[in-house]
């Protein structure tokens, strides 16, 4: 058998595929008349569409490569204070874009001086200018301003906010801090026990089965539901208002969306599956990656359908732990599956098309802020032949790989995000 690298290829594919059909779903949910397998299950129901694996697919592939990404900085000889400062620096960053992309939608167009197209392009502009990967040749106090207007730019359009409806009109806060803040929250927490165990295997087990516990509990023993304008908590079905708890949830509303440990459960099993597959490599096992990873693989799909009766069913929305398994039992199979084609068969390059979307992973997705809101601000709306049924879902994903295009030219002229 072909001896397999530590550092894989498959990782950075299965990140571009995830990225690609991610781009994809969130075009299509404006198309009118799609199949509804396609489209996501609503809170109350009892299933999952295809749009509801993409998002804990790329949690899963978060913790993937979170292993290589921090051994590669010791490996380079930073200092524990320098990785430990790596993980703060890019999970803040992850935080402070989800912050303003969650106050976007409740943006009052009609209270603010400006539109909510003119705010988020001017927001989204900010983000490039703060974290673009500027090249080294350019001169630092040349890049420092550019940053520094970044800066300018996103506490502007802080004090110039306002959301909510009219007469409850209000400035920006924290709800639940949007896709790039749930990837901040749950890249910090299993980053942060990766350092502090350095990397054991063992403890990292332990790590994701207390993750994944808290997770079940949240959603059968306690059935914990925490309402985003209500301080109500149901625990065994008993509501208990003006309590404590009731005010500590208030203080804690911020954070209520990650209360269960969904986003983390599905990050730290990419984490261990990464480790499972180092591990084997080191030991010069590597014959025993395909049996365990498919094992793996096919019990947490097995896991997820037998806790479906008893943890309030599958629901991404409600991010049950149905949902988690079965999506980190999906996400590890195709690892598995891409391991085989690239990194053993070679075949990296069939997939040289959306390479942009693996390396250049953050651009790809703000970019669609940029097609979106110009469109908004201009009026610009597509004629229901391309915006309807199959024709729509054909748009969709002709849009979705014209973004990963512009991503790459992007990439080589350096404008593209790195945190």
């Amino acid at each position: 058998m072909q001896q397999l690298p530590k550092r894989l290829l498959s990782i950075d594919v299965l990140r571009a595929i995830t990225m690609l059909l991610m781009i994809f779903v969130n075009d299509a949910s404006g198309v009118r008349h799609i199949p509804e397998w396609i489209d996501h299950a609503k809170g109350f129901e009892d299933r999952m569409g295809f749009a509801d694996t993409i998002f804990p697919a790329f949690l899963f592939i978060v913790g993937l490569s979170l292993p290589f990404a921090i051994n590669n900085r010791i490996k380079k000889g930073d200092s524990a204070k320098d990785v430990l400062f790596y993980i703060l620096v890019r999970s803040g960053a992850l935080l402070i874009m989800g912050f303003f992309h969650v106050n976007m939608e409740e943006f009052n167009s009609d209270a603010a001086v400006i539109s909510k197209a003119v705010w988020a392009l001017v927001v989204t502009t900010a983000f490039f200018l703060i974290w673009l990967d500027y090249p080294e040749t350019m001169a630092k106090g040349r890049r420092y301003a550019l940053q520094i207007l970044g800066i300018a730019l996103l506490i502007a359009m802080a004090v110039v906010y306002k959301g909510g409806e009219d007469g409850e009109v209000h400035g920006m806060e924290p709800s639940w801090w949007g896709i790039l803040g749930l990837i901040g929250w749950s890249y910090l927490v299993c980053a942060l026990i990766y350092f502090a165990v350095k990397g054991k295997l063992n403890s990292l087990i332990v790590a994701w089965i207390v993750l994944a516990a808290v997770n079940i509990i949240a959603h059968s023993v306690f059935k914990i539901k925490v309402m985003r304008d209500e301080s109500i908590v149901k625990i065994a079905g008993d509501d208990v208002t003006g309590t404590f708890i009731g005010n500590a949830i208030i203080f804690l509303k911020p954070l209520w969306i990650i209360h269960d440990a969904s986003t983390m459960t599905l990050t730290m099993g990419g984490v261990v599956i990464s480790g499972i597959y180092s591990k084997l490599v080191e030991t010069g096992k590597t014959q025993r990656i395909w049996a365990t990873l498919a094992i793996v693989g096919v019990l947490l799909l097995v896991a997820g359908f037998a806790i479906r009766p008893y943890a309030e069913g599958i629901s991404k929305i409600r991010s049950t732990p149905a949902w988690v398994f079965i999506c980190s039992g999906i996400t590890t199979l195709a690892f598995l599956i891409l391991i085989y084609v690239v990194d053993v068969k070679g075949k990296v390059n069939a997939f040289k098309w959306i390479k942009p979307a693996g390396t250049s992973t953050l651009t790809c997705y703000l970019i669609p802020y940029f097609q979106v809101f110009i469109l908004e601000l201009l009026n610009v709306r597509y004629p229901s032949l391309i915006n309807n049924g199959l024709p729509g879902l054909l748009r969709s994903f002709a849009t979705a790989f014209l973004i990963i295009l512009l991503g790459g030219l992007m990439e080589k002229k350096r404008l593209r995000l790195k945190i």
